[in-house]
């Protein structure tokens, strides 16, 4: 009986693993979408007081400062982010786990 329990794990493990990483890449997916198009929203909304056939240069220098910092700013909250994600899960993993 204890055979039928471990039977086919290492399969199941590498199925599992192959889901997780697809999440993964849909996740990261979907968080470039978001900044792309909170980038557009914001920043359009910021610089491109009268929307015409063309940019002007001071409409396209302001996009390009924008779109910038929002993602300078989008890495920098990524980043704490993913660091205190991590440091949660060592310090639950050296509590003895979930």
């Amino acid at each position: 009986m204890s055979d039928f329990g471990n039977y086919g794990g290492s399969s199941m493990e590498a199925k599992k693993q192959q889901v997780m990483d697809q999440v993964r890449s849909e996740l990261a997916l979907a968080n470039a979408q978001e900044l792309i198009n909170k980038i557009n929203e914001k920043c359009f909304a910021k610089c491109v007081l009268k929307p015409g056939p063309k940019l002007s240069g001071g409409e396209q220098d302001c996009l390009s400062k924008c779109m910038d910092r929002y993602m300078e700013a989008w890495n920098i909250v990524s980043r704490t982010y993913i660091n205190r994600v991590q440091r949660e899960s060592q310090n639950m993993g050296g509590a003895g786990g979930l």
